[in-house]
């Protein structure tokens, strides 16, 4: 890591590091476009279905370049990841452990790695039981959602969600999901960030990160992280000179225990982007050791 010309930041990043709170494995250009199936399923538009025209990745037209390796070329994912994480000093990544490298990650690199899954609530108590065979399993520190990737889609506060929010309650475990209009041309229904507001006070004790977002409500999303103490954000999905003022002006003032450093990679960011754009963000220096690690560890529990 060479000095980024931002002293508050880089003093941040050698001190404890960064923590990427929803990390992939990557995978081949053909493995990429395989996994992203489901979406061409959902979608109805020619160029989504065939997965052209930069939708390869089904948001990729959002994208200037989405990262894409040959199998040749990536080698062994996990040390592949590894050596990304250490050239930009990301201590710790959060990743799935239903992909098979993802469980060799956390198994072979517990101190690199911690454990995540995905759930479907139309999949009905399938879902729960599925919550406590990998927390029995593994040291689970989030279960996550695409809800209008879901097929059926299901909204956010709809009551299919419910006894998963229960069981995360009862585990102690984050639920993470995206919010806001999705990228892939498929409704946004179920990911409006007013839903919110009911989930919060139904499951007080329910820490809810938000990824991808939150637009075009990211004023809305403020409002609520000040009304709900287990209301969190996070930057997945967006490069940093893209993050919403909304959300920069809450982490500098009353919002710095609330906002979450994550990435978008490899589906559609390169750590080199991220870092290279990162330092320039106008965070305030009290905010960057919390945005990096702080905020991640203290609410994923990841020092537990």
């Amino acid at each position: 890591m060479s000095a980024s010309g931002n002293p508050a930041f880089d003093a941040a990043l050698t001190a404890g590091g960064a923590i990427d709170t929803a990390t992939g494995i990557p995978k081949s250009r053909e493995e990429m476009f395989e996994y992203y199936s489901y979406i061409r399923d959902q979608a109805r538009d020619a160029e989504s279905k065939a997965g052209e025209g930069g939708l390869e990745m089904p948001a990729g037209y959002m994208f200037k370049e989405v990262p894409k390796w040959e199998a040749e070329e990536l080698g062994d994912p996990v040390e592949f990841l590894l050596a990304e994480m250490d050239r930009h000093g990301i201590r710790k990544v959060v990743t799935g452990v239903e992909d098979p490298n993802g469980a060799r990650a956390v198994r072979d690199h517990p101190d690199r790695f911690a454990a995540s899954i995905h759930v479907d609530p139309n999949h009905g108590i399938e879902e729960v039981r599925k919550i406590q065979r990998f927390s029995d399993e593994w040291d689970l520190k989030a279960v996550g959602a695409f809800p209008a990737g879901l097929y059926p889609q299901v909204a956010i506060n709809d009551k299919k969600f419910f006894p998963i929010y229960a069981k995360c309650v009862e585990l102690d475990i984050v639920f993470g999901s995206t919010m806001g209009v999705p990228g892939p041309r498929i409704p946004f229904a179920p990911q409006n960030v007013a839903h919110l507001d009911e989930v919060c006070w139904y499951f007080p004790d329910l820490r809810f990160v938000t990824r991808h977002g939150c637009e075009p409500w990211t004023d809305l999303a403020v409002k609520l992280m000040l009304k709900w103490p287990n209301l969190y954000y996070s930057t997945t999905a967006f490069a940093p000179k893209h993050y919403p003022k909304d959300i920069i002006d809450f982490a500098n003032t009353r919002g710095a225990d609330k906002i979450i450093w994550s990435g978008y990679f490899p589906a559609g960011l390169t750590y080199d982007r991220i870092f290279s754009e990162l330092p320039n963000v106008a965070f305030r220096d009290h905010v960057w050791p919390k945005f990096l690690h702080e905020n991640a560890t203290r609410v994923f529990k990841l020092d537990a």
